[in-house]
C-alpha cells in the first residue's frame, strides 16, 4: 500500500502522471465514484455512510467489477437521509469506519492502474474524502479528477443544472438507482463513456483538455 505513508500523507493510488498524453482512450481505465453522506455539510460535520465505484476500460462500463461499501458514521442518520438512500443504521452498524472504508477504496484503485477517478459533481465526494482523512489526521494527496459537469460544459456550455438523471436522460444513458452510492456511479459510468464519444476525445490529452482537475 505504497499510497498509505507513515508521514500521514495518503495518496490516491493513480498513475496519471506515468501516461503519455498520446495514450489512445481506449487503452486508460478510468474509476467512477460516488459517496453518499448523512447530509452536505460534509466540510463540517456530515459524514460518509457509501462508496460506490465502478471501472471504464477500453472505453466499457466493467459493471462486473463493482466496489461497494456501506461506512459507519458513528453518529445518527436521519430519518430524511435514510428515506433518500435507503441506508439506515441497521446497514451501517456493522460496517468499516471511513479510514478502514477509504483505504479499501483506495485498494480497489489501486488494483485497475487507474490515470484518474470520475464523478458527477465530483467536488463533493473529494471533499467527504478529505474531511473523513482530516478526522483520522491524514491528508489526502495526488487526487486527480474528472467532472463529468466540466466535460457536459464543453459540449454544452448553456446547461446549468447539476442533476445526474436529467443528464443521463437528455443525453440518452442508463439510468441506475438513484441516491445510492454504486448506482450512481454507473449511471455517471455510462453517462461519461458517452461523453467522451461525443466530444470525439481519442488521447489522454483530449481527456486532459476537457476536463482534467487536481486534488493534490
Amino acid at each position: 500500500m505504497r499510497f498509505w505513508r507513515k508521514n500521514k500523507s495518503v495518496n490516491c493510488p493513480l498513475c496519471y502522471d506515468s501516461i503519455p498524453l498520446s495514450t489512445p482512450v481506449e487503452d486508460l481505465t478510468f474509476i467512477v465514484f460516488d459517496t453518499e453522506t448523512t447530509g452536505f455539510k460534509v466540510g463540517a460535520d456530515d459524514r460518509i455512510i457509501e462508496i460506490g465505484a465502478v471501472p471504464i476500460r477500453g472505453m466499457q462500463v466493467r459493471d462486473e467489477e463493482f466496489f461497494q461499501t456501506y461506512v459507519n458514521p458513528k453518529r445518527q442518520i436521519s430519518q430524511e437521509i435514510s428515506e433518500l438512500t435507503s441506508i439506515t443504521a441497521d446497514k451501517v452498524e456493522q460496517a468499516p469506519e471511513a479510514i478502514q472504508a477509504i483505504q479499501s477504496f483506495f485498494d480497489y484503485v489501486q488494483s485497475f492502474e487507474a490515470v484518474a477517478l470520475v464523478g458527477h459533481y465530483v467536488s463533493f465526494d473529494q471533499l467527504a474524502l478529505k474531511h473523513e482523512l482530516k478526522r483520522a489526521g491524514r491528508v489526502l494527496k495526488g487526487m486527480q479528477t474528472i467532472d463529468t459537469l466540466d466535460v457536459i460544459g464543453a459540449l454544452a456550455p448553456s446547461y446549468d443544472m447539476r442533476d445526474l438523471e436529467r443528464y443521463a436522460m437528455i443525453f440518452g444513458t442508463r439510468i441506475y438507482e438513484r441516491h445510492s452510492a454504486l448506482g450512481d456511479a454507473l449511471t455517471t459510468a455510462y453517462l461519461f463513456t458517452e461523453l467522451l464519444r461525443l466530444l470525439k476525445a481519442k488521447t489522454w490529452g483530449d481527456v486532459i483538455s476537457a476536463s482534467l482537475k487536481s486534488g493534490s
